[in-house]
């Protein structure tokens, strides 16, 4: 066993030590934390419905109708008329045949993955991918090869040397520390050459691109036979909490039937399905929201190239501001903070080393004047910055 205390420090002296921020309030572009309000561009909640009031009150209607929890797993009596009726919703929104509920995330990658692949399989993965999707593969067993970021040609290459014709390709379909899209066609074209199965994990893609919010998926013209296996998150633009699995019939009975990570865990609260229901409607008819979010990205890209920040190629709320070492990322948060303005440093092993950076997310709730806002603030930190180097 490690020394706890010495690993700890290490991580403290190398500027990698993590700590969390208690919110006093809800979800929001202003958020309360420690007693000062800050204005925040670290959200997952793109299109601004964490505390939208119409999904509030589905919430409290679910609560009212359902109660607080759901008791069990889904195969015992977990399983309530709020979590199918989701899942229906879930299917026609992604047309697939049939969407699985999932907690989060990370549990969809991890039981979509085991269920799939074994001992003997080989799984390729982009290396920019998710660290959910990456420990899928380890933990099924099979053998995990990852392919250079967003090269269809260099998984190509690697899938010549398949030991099998069924392999699993799986990337994001937005990438979430980048904030790039998976070249989707390219990737799809390959699995189809090679026999492939071929998964996108569209968490930060759903909601926000494609026709109605769609997601990477549809925005790319692709259907069930190109993209077999659909992830999906709904704590991100959906603004509530849990992930499902869309895709064929034979699929969905199969993760009923051998995704430990859905067979063995209790079922989210229903009101927490009720909730999000109510969100899937306002994400497929309020196209404005897209619309408004797009006129923030460009504005902030527009404002961030004159001040001449090295940005990532992202046309996504994701806009990552690169500072390099964890030391600078840290200084440039703790700046930004000291002008009220909320951002957190990413830092080794969830970036590469020598890329930490700024995750700057935008929202459907942020206005061009807190975009500018912020943009302010950069340029006062790049200017503190840059007198400190010159005394």
């Amino acid at each position: 066993m490690k020394n706890l205390s010495l690993a700890l420090q290490a991580r403290r002296d190398n500027s990698l030590y993590r700590s969390r921020q208690t919110l006093d309030g809800p979800q929001g572009v202003s958020v309360r934390l420690d007693g000062r309000d800050y204005l925040s561009f670290c959200s997952n909640d793109y299109l601004g419905l964490a505390n939208h009031p119409a999904v509030v009150a589905a919430f409290h209607q679910g609560l009212d109708r359902f109660g607080a929890g759901s008791g069990a797993a889904h195969l015992i009596t977990g399983h309530s008329r709020a979590h199918q009726e989701l899942e229906e919703a879930l299917a026609d929104f992604v047309q697939r045949p049939r969407a699985l509920l999932f907690s989060t995330g990370y549990m969809a990658n991890l039981g979509v993955l085991a269920a799939l692949a074994g001992r003997g399989d080989q799984v390729f993965e982009d290396r920019g991918n998710h660290a959910s999707l990456l420990d899928g593969a380890r933990l099924s067993g099979a053998r995990l090869l990852r392919y250079r970021h967003a090269d269809a040609a260099d998984l190509a290459q690697r899938l010549l040397s398949a030991s099998r014709p069924d392999a699993l390709i799986a990337t994001d379909g937005v990438f979430s520390m980048d904030g790039d899209i998976a070249p989707l066609p390219a990737l799809a074209q390959t699995a189809t050459a090679h026999a492939a199965w071929l998964l996108v994990d569209d968490a930060h893609g759903l909601g926000v691109i494609g026709p109605q919010g769609r997601g990477s998926v549809a925005a790319c013209g692709l259907g069930i036979e190109q993209v077999p296996i659909l992830v999906g998150t709904l704590g991100k633009a959906f603004g509530t909490f849990g992930a499902f699995v869309a895709g064929s019939d034979d699929l969905v009975e199969t993760l009923i039937q051998e995704a430990r990570p859905w067979i063995y865990t209790t079922a989210p609260p229903p009101a927490v399905a009720v909730a999000t229901l109510a969100a899937l409607r306002l994400v497929a008819a309020e196209d404005w929201r897209r619309s408004h979010l797009q006129t923030l990205v460009r504005c902030f890209r527009a404002g961030a190239a004159r001040l001449g920040l090295e940005l990532c190629d992202s046309e996504t709320p994701i806009q990552p501001v690169l500072a390099g070492t964890p030391q600078a990322a840290l200084r440039w948060s703790a700046a930004l903070r000291e002008a009220g303005i909320l951002i957190t440093a990413i830092r080794p092993p969830t970036v590469p080393a020598g890329t930490s950076r700024l995750r700057i997310t935008l929202s459907a709730g942020h206005s061009e004047a807190q975009v500018d806002r912020l943009l302010d603030g950069l340029e006062q930190t790049l200017a503190a910055r840059n007198d400190a180097r010159n005394v």
